[in-house]
């Protein structure tokens, strides 16, 4: 057992710090998605109501950034949780020389650092529920080797934050289940907080912990947990959660404790009047159908994950219905299967059958993905069983895994030929298929990639750009380097010489009018970018965007 444990302590020790080292490596590759700025805004105005609390208005007035960033009372996206905005513009202060490339890179590295803690998050329940932890293992694996999952951990401080942080919650909330003590009730209030204070749904955790208490007093027949020390678990745990949601997020101090049910509303209901390109149309976010999530999952998520996944979620239906339900629950094992259960499927009920605003692809379900990833593990295991067996279940299962290990190997194959474009990785849609159904690069990441083309070809002491929106060109130069920010003049007119091209609404060639497409940046088969460069006697055409589009919010 003792090499055992060492086996155990070194391969897991490598993936994390193999993991690790390439992320410092490949942090300062990746551009600025279309909303870090506000989301760098919505860390500084509530900093500003802070130091507004301790400090003097004499003394505020001596940081320039206080005149011109708004009132917490006034800012539309205050209700946002800003824990994760206030940490990075710390540690920039903190770390940095204070340009916008500095910022941006230490942003990226903690976003992947968060990303880190949530495939350790997994680990840990995937080796809880499986009590191996080569199986936990590979669940963090199976994370880390998703595309856009890996693509986006390093600049989605929203979606992957969050997603991170619910798997760390998750865990504390089956470690207090397992040995359920004050002190660990408290760590997992604290942990609920924290999910709270990036994105208000988070409260959903109350839902799962009281359950989970339910199900441990009822059905755990080793331990005597009675309805008083749930009571005392659940006041300890709700305490601590609420005083750590509010000491986490400023804006519950400006206006009240009851506010945070019109913020739950307002983002359920997020009034986002933009439209998505979904299935070769541009539909409206409230005009979406049911099955919006379950294709963007299907079509972006590997394949033998989605399908490793739905024979583990079969596998655990058939055992709670040979032994039925109350037999079922009385094991540990099965009443983590509920919980994980309910983690995948009912947020994505939810989502269908109450029309919940979602664009973008399905990143604000992103949370559930960990849990899919788990009962993928659970599939893969039962394959592993049938290939112990003789006959034509071994024959079988041992095919299954084989073209499924190729396929992961392939699907990292494509996570190196994309970098660092995997954010439009499509499973198994061919690249022109996928251009003509659905949006590619929403984030305008690629816009990066673009600019430094053009100053790396260029010459010019200075070379004006443009595109259809400024955001995407403004939000990316500031993560270049300052000689080569000081080149770029975005100019609003027909003077640029340079104009950058997105298809997140434009799945059709451009006109030619723009000029000659002198560069052009491809992942998976699809066109991302395009750069055109004008001739001077040829002013081109406005181009049109799709109904109702405008920037993401």
């Amino acid at each position: 057992m003792p090499v055992f444990s060492e086996v155990r302590k070194r391969s897991v020790s490598a993936f994390f710090g193999v993991l690790l080292v390439v992320g410092l490596f490949l942090v300062g590759d990746y551009g600025v998605s279309w909303d870090e700025p506000n989301n760098h805004l919505n860390g500084l105005v509530n900093l500003k109501y802070i130091a507004s609390l301790v400090l003097p208005a004499e003394q505020m007035q001596q940081f320039p950034a206080a005149a011109t960033t708004p009132d917490i009372r006034n800012f539309p996206d205050a209700h946002h949780g800003p824990v994760f905005e206030i940490s990075a513009i710390v540690l920039s202060y903190l770390l940095t020389d204070h340009d916008s490339r500095s910022y941006y890179i230490v942003r990226h590295s903690l976003v992947f650092g968060v990303f880190v803690v949530g495939v350790w998050a997994l680990y840990q329940v995937g080796q809880r529920r499986f009590r191996d932890w080569r199986w936990g293992l590979l669940g963090a694996g199976l994370l880390v080797l998703s595309p856009r999952f890996f693509a986006e951990a390093f600049y989605n401080g929203k979606d992957i934050v969050y997603m991170a942080f619910f798997a760390l919650a998750m865990h504390t909330l089956l470690r207090l289940l397992a040995q359920p003590t004050l002190g660990r009730a408290v760590v997992h209030g604290l942990t609920t907080a924290l999910v709270v204070d990036v994105r208000v749904h988070g409260l959903q955790l109350l839902l799962f912990t009281t359950l989970g208490l339910l199900l441990e007093s009822r059905f755990n027949s080793t331990t005597t947990l009675t309805a008083r020390r749930v009571w005392q678990l659940g006041g300890t745990y709700m305490g601590t959660a609420g005083i750590g949601i509010v000491a986490g997020w400023p804006y519950l101090w400006a206006w009240s404790v009851p506010e945070l049910l019109s913020v739950a509303s307002h983002a359920v209901r997020y009034p986002w009047g933009f439209t998505n390109f979904y299935l070769g149309q541009h539909l409206l976010a409230r005009q979406l159908p049911w099955h919006y999530i379950p294709v963007w999952m299907l079509v972006t998520i590997p394949v033998p994950y989605s399908l490793a996944a739905g024979w583990g979620l079969l596998t655990g239906l058939r055992a709670c219905w040979r032994q039925g339900i109350s037999w079922w629950l009385r094991t540990p094992e099965s009443r983590t299967d509920l919980l994980l259960a309910l983690w995948l499927v009912a947020p994505l009920l939810v989502v269908m059958l109450t029309h919940t605003v979602v664009y973008e692809g399905w990143r604000h379900l992103y949370y559930i993905y960990p849990a899919l990833l788990l009962w993928a593990v659970r599939g893969v295991r039962a394959l592993v069983g049938l290939a112990k067996q003789r006959g034509w279940r071994r024959v079988v299962s041992g095919t299954v895994l084989g073209l499924a290990a190729l396929e992961t190997v392939h699907t990292a194959g494509r996570m190196l030929q994309m970098y660092p474009h995997a954010n439009v990785y499509f499973s198994f849609l061919p690249g022109a298929t996928a251009e003509q159904l659905f949006e590619r690069d929403y984030w305008c990441l690629s816009y990066r990639q673009g600019l430094e083309w053009i100053l790396a070809n260029d010459t010019s002491k200075t070379v004006t750009v443009n595109a259809f929106w400024h955001y995407p060109i403004y939000n990316n130069s500031l993560i270049l380097k300052p000689e080569e920010r000081a080149r770029l003049r975005f100019t609003p007119n027909y003077t640029a010489r340079y104009y950058l091209a997105g298809y997140r609404w434009h799945p059709k060639p451009y006109l030619d009018s723009l000029g000659a497409e002198v560069y052009v940046i491809r992942a998976g088969g699809m066109k991302v970018l395009s750069v055109f460069k004008r001739l001077p006697s040829t002013p081109p055409r406005e181009v049109a965007p799709p109904p109702n589009s405008v920037p993401s919010r």
